[in-house]
């Protein structure tokens, strides 16, 4: 059983008995999501969670694996969605819809992470992150110009096939009071998804190649003084990144089954991805998981809990206010400030770091 674990893992143990703990809750959690946690907006936030698992997984393979600092993330992940959305509504509902939009967007996506790493790669990071960023910038505007395609600032709504549709019911009686219907079929999906694609980054950051982008990271010079290619490294741990990206993108449209500007090439979903990153631990694909949940819900649901407690307050005004739900981004910010101080290396940097008897797999 533990061979069996270790090579689904690639050999890399959460190495804290919290963390395997938190990272076992999370993943029941999300897989009986749809019976634990009812309501719409439990399962949209749930939903959300596994599309950002991937998204933050991917950019972390640059950031926290390579060293690259890149603002062009959300492109590819603006491209997974717009395939999905654009096949969808010029050939129709149907699978073979859905896999000629992901295989255009991944070739897109291919062609576009070659373009910027071979050109931009050999400049330094600052230069780099700017040069990523004015692709990005020009990206969404390209988007929301060319409305005959993209829809233009309204976006694309669409139909998905029978199967995915939420109006396709598999029973007439309900399982455990959740309707087993095309809705839950889909979000099974992007839990399979989300799994599979995780446990493929953790095979390639613990590979050979995953070592050398590590050593990169670490000092560029000195891998390239030992005789590794290093711009071929970065390009392509940029070129995987972006992959990666695309599909966690398609993931969104599945979901949303919309897709528009806003909704996944926006700079706000660049800087939630960022802070994650931040949060759950840059270098290591669990703090992807750890951040993804943590950031999510407290972004989700910080409104209703400052609403319980301004109410609960309301014999006090000036704490009232304090407490309101208006103010929750700043209840946000300041709970980031604290993450930080606190947690310098994320979450799952202070959990393998700590002192744990019997921690260590």
């Amino acid at each position: 059983m533990k061979s069996m674990l270790r090579r689904l893992l690639s050999n890399d143990f959460p190495r804290s008995r919290i963390l395997a703990a938190l990272l076992l809750a999370v993943l029941l959690g999300l897989a009986f999501a749809p019976f634990v946690f009812p309501g719409v907006k439990a399962l949209n936030v749930a939903a959300k969670v596994l599309v950002f698992v991937v998204l933050v997984a991917s950019f972390d393979l640059l950031l926290g694996y390579t060293g690259i600092v890149s603002f062009a993330h959300t492109m590819f992940f603006g491209i997974g969605a717009y395939g999905i959305a654009i096949a969808s509504t010029r050939l129709g509902p149907g699978w073979a819809a859905l896999a000629l939009g992901l295989g255009a967007a991944l070739l897109l996506s291919l062609l576009l992470s070659l373009a910027v790493g071979l050109f931009s790669l050999r400049v330094r990071a600052i230069f780099f992150a700017m040069i990523t960023l004015a692709v990005a910038s020009a990206f969404q505007t390209l988007a929301s110009q060319l409305s005959d395609f993209t829809g233009g600032e309204d976006g694309l709504t669409f139909k998905l096939p029978g199967l995915l549709s939420p109006s396709f019911e598999f029973s007439e009686e309900p399982l455990l009071g959740v309707t087993l219907d095309g809705r839950l079929l889909s979000y099974y999906l992007l839990f399979a998804l989300a799994v599979a694609l995780l446990l493929m980054l953790l095979r390639i950051v613990n590979s050979p190649f995953g070592r050398v982008l590590q050593a990169i990271r670490e000092n560029e010079f000195r891998a390239e003084a030992i005789g590794y290619r290093v711009v071929l490294y970065r390009t392509l741990s940029s070129v995987l990144s972006a992959l990666f990206a695309c599909v966690a993108g398609a993931m969104l449209a599945l979901w949303l089954r919309y897709n528009g500007p806003d909704t996944s090439l926006s700079f706000e979903i660049m800087m939630d991805v960022l802070l994650i990153v931040v949060i759950g631990g840059m270098g290591t694909l669990y703090g992807s998981v750890i951040g993804a949940v943590l950031f999510l819900v407290a972004q989700s649901y910080l409104q209703d809990l400052l609403r319980l407690a301004s109410e609960a307050a309301a014999a006090w005004p000036l704490l009232a206010a304090v407490l309101s739900p208006d103010r929750w981004l700043l209840w946000l910010g300041l709970l980031f400030v604290l993450s930080v101080y606190y947690f310098p290396t994320g979450v799952v940097g202070r959990l393998r770091a700590s002192v744990i008897p019997g921690g260590r797999s």
